[in-house]
């Protein structure tokens, strides 16, 4: 069974969360493709959401049933499927 890449989606970070801190809070669920936090360009901080990409699925849905509605850095996180579009779907 070939592995597909699988994109969560995380809100409601601290401003203080860091892209190095999210990659640790995911990384003992398993093998991760990418983490990306978002900053905003004009104030260079966190907008407080980012996206957490893992090889497996097996271990994206791990990741996310034991980290959605943790509190991290103060705040209650969410985590979720991200909603992905393919170039020319609608």
């Amino acid at each position: 069974m070939a592995k597909h890449p699988v994109q969560l989606f995380v809100s409601r970070l601290s401003f203080y969360t860091t892209n190095e801190k999210l990659r640790a809070l995911f990384l003992p669920f398993g093998e991760l493709k990418e983490t990306r936090l978002l900053i905003d360009p004009r104030t260079q901080r966190p907008k407080g959401y980012g996206f957490v990409t893992f090889e497996s699925e097996t271990d994206a849905h791990s990741a996310l049933k034991a980290l959605n509605g943790k509190i991290i850095d103060g705040r209650i996180i969410f985590v979720e499927a991200a909603k992905t579009t393919r170039p020319g779907e609608n």
